[in-house]
Order: C-alpha cells, then sequence, then structure tokens
C-alpha cells in the first residue's frame, strides 16, 4: 500500500507530460478542420468522379477513395506494408468467422484472432513510425530554411535622422513569401521595399530569397524604382514559372527633402496619413512582377511631409479570415487603425490587437508583414550655444516589433 501513491503520483505525472500543451479547441479543431483538410488533400487526386447520391454507397465511395488518397502518397513498399496491415485486420475479425444454418436457425458466427491484430496493429505502427521520421527530417530542414529567411530580413532598420519606424513579420507556414527591407544608400536616400511571393511555404521562401539578392544588386547598379522594379521583373520571369509572381511596392526616400518615388506593382496600397489626418493611397494599380517581360511599369512621387506617417503591409492583413471563415478583416478596420495616429509603435500595435481579435485562435491562411514609417516634426535649427540655451540635438529611433 505504501507505494501505491508514488506509483499514482508517476502515472500523474506522466499524463500531464504527455499532454503538456494541448487545449480543447486543439482536440475539436482534429474533428472540425482538420480531418476536413486532410481528407481533401488526400482525395483530390482521385474524386474526379461525381459521389453517390445514396448514403450507403456515398460511405462505400468515400472510404474506397480515402483509401487511395493514403495508399498512394506512400512510397511502393509502404504501400504495401499498410495493405497487408488492412489484410491482417480483416483476418483477425472474420478469419474464423462464418455463417452457419441448421434444421432450426441461422447462426453467424465471429471469433476475434488476436495474432492477426497484433501483426496489423504492428505494421500500423512501424509505418507511423517510418513517416514520422520522415517529418521530422523536413521539419528540421524547413527549420534551417526558416533561420536563414529571418537572417535574410532586417533586425535592426537604419538610424535616418528624423524618422521613426516599426515592423513585425508572421509567417503562416514554417517559410513564408513576404519580404520587406529597408537599406540607407551611400548618397544618403533609404530604399524600401515590401513585397509577397505567390503561394505559401518553401515555394513561395524560394521567390523572397531570389527577389532579395536580386533587389540588393540592382540598389548597387541603379536604385531609380523603374529600373529596380524592371530588373526583379526580368529576374523572376527567367527563373520562375507562371505561377511564380510577386507584388512588390518599392520606393526611395530622400529624408532630408520627404520626397519619395516608388512603384507598385499589383501590391495593396501602402496608406499615407498626412499630418491633419487625411488619408492618401500611393499607387494607381498595376501588374505584378514575374508574370511577363517587359512589364509596363510607371513611377510615381510623393512627399513625405513632417508629421506624416505611412502604412505598408502584405495582403496578409486585409484578407485575413474570422474564425468563422466567413468575414475578412478588410481594409476599412486598417484605415480605422490608422486614424487614431500616434507613433509608428502604437499604430502598429492598434493594427496588430485588432487583427488579433479579428482571426481570434485562427492559424494564418497567409504571411502578415507590417511596416510603419513617420517622419517627425521639424526641430528650429539652434543658435550660438550658450550655457544657458544648451544645444538641441535630433534623434531618431527603430522599434522592432
Amino acid at each position: 500500500m505504501s507505494r501505491r501513491p508514488g506509483t499514482v503520483q508517476r502515472l500523474r505525472g506522466f499524463f500531464q507530460e504527455y499532454t503538456q500543451g494541448l487545449e480543447s479547441r486543439d482536440f475539436k479543431r482534429l474533428f472540425d478542420r482538420d480531418a476536413a483538410q486532410a481528407y481533401a488533400v488526400l482525395t483530390r487526386e482521385h474524386s474526379r468522379e461525381p459521389e453517390p447520391r445514396k448514403r450507403l454507397r456515398r460511405l462505400f465511395f468515400r472510404a474506397r477513395i480515402a483509401f487511395l488518397g493514403i495508399s498512394y502518397k506512400l512510397s511502393p513498399a509502404r504501400r504495401l506494408l499498410f495493405g497487408l496491415s488492412l489484410v491482417a485486420f480483416f483476418l483477425g475479425f472474420f478469419g474464423n468467422s462464418g455463417i452457419f444454418q441448421d434444421s432450426k436457425k441461422l447462426h453467424i458466427h465471429i471469433e476475434f484472432s488476436p495474432l492477426w491484430f497484433t501483426v496489423s496493429v504492428g505494421c500500423l505502427v512501424f509505418l507511423l513510425a517510418l513517416e514520422l521520421v520522415d517529418r521530422v527530417r523536413v521539419r528540421d530542414e524547413l527549420e534551417i530554411a526558416r533561420e536563414l529567411q529571418r537572417d535574410l530580413l532586417p533586425r535592426d532598420l537604419p538610424a535616418v535622422p528624423g524618422y521613426l519606424f516599426a515592423h513585425s513579420y508572421r509567417t503562416a507556414n514554417e517559410v513564408g513569401g513576404d519580404f520587406y527591407g529597408l537599406i540607407s544608400l551611400p548618397d544618403g536616400r533609404l530604399a524600401l521595399m515590401v513585397a509577397d511571393a505567390s503561394g505559401h511555404g518553401m515555394a513561395s521562401g524560394l521567390v523572397m530569397a531570389i527577389a532579395n539578392a536580386t533587389w540588393q544588386t540592382a540598389l548597387d547598379l541603379d536604385p531609380g524604382p523603374e529600373r529596380v522594379v524592371a530588373l526583379l521583373n526580368r529576374t523572376l520571369c527567367r527563373t520562375g514559372t507562371t505561377r511564380t509572381f510577386m507584388s512588390a511596392f518599392y520606393g526611395l526616400l530622400d529624408p532630408a527633402t520627404g520626397t519619395m518615388e516608388y512603384v507598385c506593382a499589383g501590391h495593396p496600397f501602402p496608406l499615407l496619413r498626412r499630418a491633419g489626418g487625411r488619408t492618401e493611397e500611393l499607387g494607381n494599380g498595376g501588374f505584378p512582377l514575374g508574370l511577363r517581360d517587359p512589364l509596363p511599369i510607371a513611377s510615381h512621387t510623393v512627399t513625405i511631409e513632417p508629421g506624416d506617417l505611412l502604412l505598408l503591409y502584405t495582403d496578409g492583413l486585409p484578407e485575413a479570415l474570422d474564425a468563422q471563415g466567413s468575414t475578412a478583416f478588410g481594409y476599412e478596420k486598417v484605415q480605422a487603425a490608422l486614424q487614431l495616429g500616434g507613433t509608428p509603435q502604437q499604430v502598429h500595435d492598434a493594427i496588430r490587437h485588432s487583427f488579433d481579435l479579428h482571426v481570434g485562435d485562427e492559424v494564418l491562411r497567409d504571411d502578415l508583414t507590417l511596416l510603419v514609417i513617420a517622419r517627425g516634426m521639424p526641430i528650429p535649427k539652434p543658435g550660438p550655444a550658450t550655457p544657458e540655451t544648451p544645444e538641441t540635438v535630433e534623434t531618431s529611433q527603430s522599434v522592432s516589433a
């Protein structure tokens, strides 16, 4: 009896460790959403035939295409192992069973075979272990890719006198397709880019890496917006396919005057909030990069005045759906948060807070990038410094979220 409390405590500890991180909504999601998504992915290559209308026939139809979907996602050897495990299961269930009839009654005899059930379970567990090992290897490779991609994104934005920044980046998968950056050029101008590659995951991450390398090379050659965007488009057309494209906003800012020349190529229009509260959209439409070469590219010019605030983002913000999957976040909420004004960090946090309330516990379906830039109010040029009137020094701050 003295050993029982210790055994119970160990079992309780094992159970807590085994279920660590489990939440009721995650378990419920297995059957509400994950099961439907798994069925759709597994059967997308075998569900071209129309489903029968009768319930029983529809059940057998779905079971058949689910079996084919699972089987043909496996390698031939594992596919055979999967089939043998099902055969062993049915042998264990019906191997010694049968229907007998005597002079009076019809008898159904069902006898379970522990041996065949053990073989079936053993094969399935072995097959599961093999698939888990493959998944762990892929996860490790994706983690390396994620770290490499993280190194491509800016951690600390350049210090630009008179300007404040706030920025954040979230991916829907291990590797994302969003890209943004700010680079101070030798002549004092600031090059800024926000882009969104098509698709998700590894494919979009590769497009993002190509775009990043091309962008930095283009800045060394000629940082002019039309030349930079044309080189990006030509590179994507040569290295990608018809499904490889990228929306992009590229601007070349003169911090001293606030003049920015920019190109918006199929990207959500950035929002410029003037000091008085009026909001302007920067962009007149255009094609994403990578669709065809040459691509009509037109640059525009705007002046960011003291007190103005510029918001750049990707479509993962306005197009994010709520937990019910019915309502998008929308551009109206983006503009409403921007209208509140404040520092770049305050505007950034207000948008993210509103976004988090909208999506709730739902996982991201698209990457999300936010970049907020504000030009500070001008500081009067000081006169000769005296002990009574200390000299004022203008500073800038870069905030990372």
